[in-house]
Protein backbone atom coordinates (compact mmCIF):
# COMPACT_ATOMS: atom_id res chain seq x y z
CA UNK A 1 0.00 0.00 0.00
CA UNK A 2 1.55 3.05 -0.81
CA UNK A 3 0.59 7.08 0.36
CA UNK A 4 1.87 10.34 -0.07
CA UNK A 5 1.04 13.63 -0.73
CA UNK A 6 -0.71 14.90 -4.07
CA UNK A 7 2.05 15.15 -6.46
CA UNK A 8 4.24 12.83 -4.60
CA UNK A 9 3.68 10.20 -7.94
CA UNK A 10 2.03 7.78 -5.32
CA UNK A 11 -0.16 6.72 -8.51
CA UNK A 12 2.48 6.81 -11.45
CA UNK A 13 4.46 5.09 -9.31
CA UNK A 14 1.72 2.34 -8.48
CA UNK A 15 1.20 2.15 -12.26
CA UNK A 16 5.15 1.69 -13.28
CA UNK A 17 5.25 -1.08 -10.58
CA UNK A 18 2.08 -2.54 -12.07
CA UNK A 19 4.03 -2.93 -15.43
CA UNK A 20 6.96 -4.35 -13.97
CA UNK A 21 8.86 -7.10 -15.86
CA UNK A 22 10.66 -7.68 -12.28
CA UNK A 23 6.75 -8.25 -10.99
CA UNK A 24 5.05 -9.23 -13.31
CA UNK A 25 2.07 -11.31 -12.07
CA UNK A 26 2.88 -10.62 -8.76
CA UNK A 27 0.59 -7.58 -8.23
CA UNK A 28 -2.92 -5.90 -9.03
CA UNK A 29 -4.45 -3.05 -8.34
CA UNK A 30 -7.26 -2.02 -6.30
CA UNK A 31 -9.81 0.69 -7.88
CA UNK A 32 -11.49 3.04 -5.53
CA UNK A 33 -14.68 5.04 -5.60
CA UNK A 34 -14.49 8.58 -5.70
CA UNK A 35 -16.97 11.18 -6.21
CA UNK A 36 -14.52 13.39 -7.81
CA UNK A 37 -14.97 14.56 -11.38
CA UNK A 38 -13.36 12.52 -14.07
CA UNK A 39 -9.99 13.84 -15.10
CA UNK A 40 -8.98 14.11 -19.13
CA UNK A 41 -8.24 10.60 -20.25
CA UNK A 42 -9.86 9.01 -16.96
CA UNK A 43 -12.37 5.69 -17.77
CA UNK A 44 -14.29 4.25 -15.10
CA UNK A 45 -13.04 1.26 -13.70
CA UNK A 46 -9.79 1.60 -14.39
CA UNK A 47 -8.43 4.53 -12.08
CA UNK A 48 -11.47 5.21 -9.93
CA UNK A 49 -15.23 4.21 -9.79
CA UNK A 50 -16.51 7.32 -10.16
CA UNK A 51 -19.60 8.03 -8.16
CA UNK A 52 -21.96 10.79 -7.66
CA UNK A 53 -21.92 11.86 -3.67
CA UNK A 54 -25.78 10.28 -2.75
CA UNK A 55 -24.59 6.76 -4.42
CA UNK A 56 -21.14 7.14 -2.15
CA UNK A 57 -23.18 7.56 0.59
CA UNK A 58 -25.77 4.59 0.11
CA UNK A 59 -22.55 2.90 -0.47
CA UNK A 60 -21.02 3.27 2.53
CA UNK A 61 -24.07 2.93 4.80
CA UNK A 62 -24.46 -0.54 2.56
CA UNK A 63 -20.98 -1.39 4.47
CA UNK A 64 -19.80 -1.66 0.99
CA UNK A 65 -16.65 0.13 1.36
CA UNK A 66 -13.85 -0.83 3.33
CA UNK A 67 -12.21 2.38 4.42
CA UNK A 68 -12.87 5.81 3.46
CA UNK A 69 -11.61 9.44 3.32
CA UNK A 70 -12.81 13.05 2.30
CA UNK A 71 -9.72 14.92 0.54
CA UNK A 72 -10.61 18.22 -0.82
CA UNK A 73 -14.29 18.09 -0.65
CA UNK A 74 -14.83 14.93 -2.79
CA UNK A 75 -14.94 11.25 -1.41
CA UNK A 76 -12.71 8.51 -1.74
CA UNK A 77 -13.30 4.93 -1.30
CA UNK A 78 -11.73 1.05 -1.23
CA UNK A 79 -14.36 -1.66 -2.38
CA UNK A 80 -14.96 -4.42 0.08
CA UNK A 81 -16.35 -6.82 -1.86
CA UNK A 82 -13.21 -6.24 -4.37
CA UNK A 83 -10.22 -5.94 -1.80
CA UNK A 84 -11.53 -9.26 -0.53
CA UNK A 85 -12.47 -11.52 -3.42
CA UNK A 86 -8.50 -10.53 -4.61
CA UNK A 87 -6.95 -11.25 -1.05
CA UNK A 88 -9.27 -14.87 -0.77
CA UNK A 89 -7.79 -15.16 -4.60
CA UNK A 90 -3.92 -15.14 -2.94
CA UNK A 91 -3.45 -11.67 -5.16
CA UNK A 92 -1.37 -9.01 -3.91
CA UNK A 93 -2.99 -5.83 -4.43
CA UNK A 94 -1.55 -2.30 -4.71
CA UNK A 95 -3.74 0.33 -3.23
CA UNK A 96 -3.29 4.21 -3.08
CA UNK A 97 -4.38 5.60 0.08
CA UNK A 98 -4.10 8.33 2.82
CA UNK A 99 -2.75 7.90 6.07
CA UNK A 100 -5.98 6.88 7.70
CA UNK A 101 -7.26 4.85 5.27
CA UNK A 102 -3.65 3.03 5.36
CA UNK A 103 -4.12 2.82 9.20
CA UNK A 104 -7.24 1.59 8.71
CA UNK A 105 -6.24 -1.26 5.92
CA UNK A 106 -3.56 -2.23 8.18
CA UNK A 107 -5.35 -3.00 11.37
CA UNK A 108 -7.81 -4.98 9.39
CA UNK A 109 -5.17 -7.21 7.58
CA UNK A 110 -1.74 -6.60 9.97
CA UNK A 111 -0.15 -10.40 8.55
CA UNK A 112 -0.75 -8.53 4.88
CA UNK A 113 -0.23 -5.51 4.67
CA UNK A 114 3.54 -3.60 4.16
CA UNK A 115 3.08 0.38 4.27
CA UNK A 116 4.91 3.04 1.98
CA UNK A 117 5.25 6.38 2.06
CA UNK A 118 6.24 7.90 -1.21
CA UNK A 119 7.77 11.43 -0.45
CA UNK A 120 8.51 14.91 -2.86
CA UNK A 121 12.45 15.31 -2.79
CA UNK A 122 11.23 18.88 -1.98
CA UNK A 123 8.14 21.59 -1.04
CA UNK A 124 9.41 22.95 -4.36
CA UNK A 125 8.98 20.01 -6.72
CA UNK A 126 5.73 19.44 -4.93
CA UNK A 127 4.67 22.48 -6.04
CA UNK A 128 6.01 22.02 -9.10
CA UNK A 129 3.89 18.37 -9.76
CA UNK A 130 1.04 19.80 -7.95
CA UNK A 131 0.52 23.24 -10.53
CA UNK A 132 2.27 20.91 -13.39
CA UNK A 133 -0.76 18.44 -13.41
CA UNK A 134 -3.59 20.46 -14.80
CA UNK A 135 -3.78 23.90 -15.84
CA UNK A 136 -6.98 24.26 -14.33
CA UNK A 137 -5.45 23.93 -10.75
CA UNK A 138 -5.43 27.16 -8.40
CA UNK A 139 -3.02 28.61 -6.60
CA UNK A 140 -5.79 28.70 -3.78
CA UNK A 141 -6.05 25.21 -4.17
CA UNK A 142 -2.56 24.55 -4.70
CA UNK A 143 -1.68 26.14 -1.24
CA UNK A 144 -4.36 24.33 0.13
CA UNK A 145 -2.81 20.88 -1.22
CA UNK A 146 0.93 22.16 -0.01
CA UNK A 147 -0.79 22.52 3.75
CA UNK A 148 -2.11 19.02 3.50
CA UNK A 149 1.13 17.69 2.21
CA UNK A 150 3.28 19.03 5.27
CA UNK A 151 0.74 17.36 7.49
CA UNK A 152 1.41 14.35 5.44
CA UNK A 153 4.65 14.22 5.83
CA UNK A 154 5.17 14.45 9.27
CA UNK A 155 3.18 10.68 8.94
CA UNK A 156 5.65 9.19 7.23
CA UNK A 157 7.80 7.70 9.88
CA UNK A 158 4.50 5.68 10.88
CA UNK A 159 4.73 3.57 7.30
CA UNK A 160 6.98 0.40 7.00
CA UNK A 161 8.83 1.98 4.63
CA UNK A 162 9.57 5.42 2.69
CA UNK A 163 10.84 6.49 -0.68
CA UNK A 164 11.93 9.58 -1.83
CA UNK A 165 10.65 10.66 -5.33
CA UNK A 166 13.19 12.03 -6.89
CA UNK A 167 14.21 10.48 -9.95
CA UNK A 168 11.00 8.10 -11.33
CA UNK A 169 13.67 4.76 -12.44
CA UNK A 170 15.19 4.81 -9.19
CA UNK A 171 11.83 5.02 -7.45
CA UNK A 172 10.32 2.02 -9.37
CA UNK A 173 14.00 0.27 -8.61
CA UNK A 174 13.58 0.68 -5.05
CA UNK A 175 9.70 -0.17 -4.17
CA UNK A 176 10.40 -3.40 -6.94
CA UNK A 177 12.95 -3.99 -4.15
CA UNK A 178 10.78 -3.84 -1.07
CA UNK A 179 7.79 -5.97 -3.08
CA UNK A 180 10.38 -8.61 -3.72
CA UNK A 181 11.38 -8.58 -0.35
CA UNK A 182 8.29 -8.41 1.41
CA UNK A 183 6.94 -10.98 -1.30
CA UNK A 184 9.73 -13.64 0.45
CA UNK A 185 8.37 -13.47 3.35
Amino acid sequence: MVSGPSGSGKTTLRELLLKSKKLKGKLTKSVSFTTRPKRSGERQGEGYFFLSEQEFKERLRAKKILEWTKYLGYYYGTPRDRLREKLSAGRHLVLCLDLKGASRIKRLYPRNTVTIFILPPSVDALKNRIAGRCSKVKNREIARRLQLARKEVQAAHKYDYSVVNEHLASAVRELEDIVLKEGEN
